[in-house]
């Protein structure tokens, strides 16, 4: 969970080397098909869907492992809204809530991290689709260290589960293993944001 603002996540990953994925749409898809078939460099292919809040992701990064597109570390994030966290903490509407916070707020993003290991075809429907690392501890582990050493976060803390955070800083969060909590650095006032991120329809999987 990372506290600050869209451009200043944005400018955080951007320093880290990692890139925004595309959104995704028949190009995209069909770009990244060939890339992943082809083993050749695709460093913004796009995501499929994973909902939280009640909606798809709000952005996603992702930095490829020998510039292959079937190997890479990428990472998810949920804006929430730290007025609507206080307010609704330990009730149903903090988990419905569908609301993104405006760009230029100070939010939480809620960032889920897997790193894809390969491909692999789902027994369902037979469908192409990347390999994941099961040990997700360790991939929220080394994007932490990637932001760190980079020196675009700070505070970086783990918190156990059932641990109260400050509310002054983050919101109360309950999980079934640990989470990392940082607070992303000021950034130049000119970084550019990238286009407003648009939530990708979920017709494939990863």
């Amino acid at each position: 969970m990372l506290v600050g603002t869209l451009r200043q996540l944005h400018a955080a990953f951007a320093t880290a080397g990692w890139s925004l994925a595309d959104r995704l749409n028949p190009t995209s898809s069909w770009r990244m098909v060939r890339a992943f078939l082809c083993n050749s460099p695709y460093p913004t292919a796009p995501f499929s869907t994973l909902y939280l809040f009640g909606r798809g992701q709000d952005i996603g990064f992702q930095k490829s492992i020998d510039n292959s597109p079937r190997r890479r570390h990428h990472v998810r994030f949920w804006a929430l809204s730290m007025e609507h966290a206080e307010a609704a903490l330990g009730t149903a509407s903090f988990w419905r809530n569908t609301d993104r916070p405006p760009d230029d707020a100070r939010a939480l993003w809620i960032g889920a991290g897997t790193k894809d290991t390969g491909f692999s075809l789902t027994r369902l429907t037979f469908q192409i689709t990347h390999a994941t690392d099961s040990d997700t501890n360790a991939e929220r582990d080394y994007i932490i260290a990637e932001l760190m050493k980079n020196r675009v976060i700070m505070d970086a803390r783990p918190v156990q589960a059932r641990q109260h955070l400050p509310a002054e800083r983050v919101n109360h969060y309950v999980t079934d293993g640990e989470v990392t909590v940082a607070s992303l650095t000021a950034t130049a006032p000119g970084f550019p944001l990238p286009d407003p991120y648009v939530n990708p329809p979920a017709d494939s999987r990863d």
